[in-house]
């Protein structure tokens, strides 16, 4: 699994529909401080992996606390999390030169399920977790505060 984590002061997102208008189907979401997570299943994901994840997420001190710079963690802040599923995470430029967007994860259950189990175990820390739509084209709005993004991935090497 890898998350990319980008520090906000504020995010929205939104579904957009097949004429690129605002989905009516999709209440869209809107947080204050916290982060934003772009998240990427792996085909050798497990629940074990993404209760891992969650927790480097909940335990990350990566925002200004009272004993100073990177003191705090999202819980220490009673921060937000808005995440989004990235189901295609790659670009294969064959030689017509028109790019195909590909994904590490083939198996479209297995990624959406592993998503879904990580942002259960973020909930499970006390964290209001708000979501994107799973294979959705979404618009993403977000002020950063940084800057302050880190990508985490799984080390596979450790189990």
């Amino acid at each position: 699994m890898r998350v990319l984590m980008q520090r906000v002061r504020e995010a929205a997102v939104s579904v957009l529909n097949e004429l690129n208008g605002i989905d009516p189907t999709f209440e869209q979401r809107y947080m204050g401080p916290g982060l934003v997570l772009t998240v990427e299943a792996e085909p050798g994901d497990d629940e074990r992996e993404a209760g891992r994840m969650a927790h480097r997420i909940l335990t990350m001190r990566c925002f200004d606390g009272p004993n100073g710079r990177l003191s705090a963690s999202i819980q220490d802040i009673d921060g937000e999390i808005m995440s989004i599923p990235q189901p295609l995470t790659g670009v294969e430029r064959p030689a017509t030169g028109r790019p195909r967007l590909t994904s590490r994860d083939t198996d479209a259950d297995h990624a959406l399920i592993m998503w879904i189990r990580l942002n259960e175990a973020l909930r499970s820390g006390g964290i209001p977790v708000y979501e994107g739509r799973y294979g959705a084209h979404m618009q993403i709005g977000m002020v950063a505060d940084g800057p302050m993004h880190l990508t985490l991935a799984s080390d596979r090497r450790a189990q």
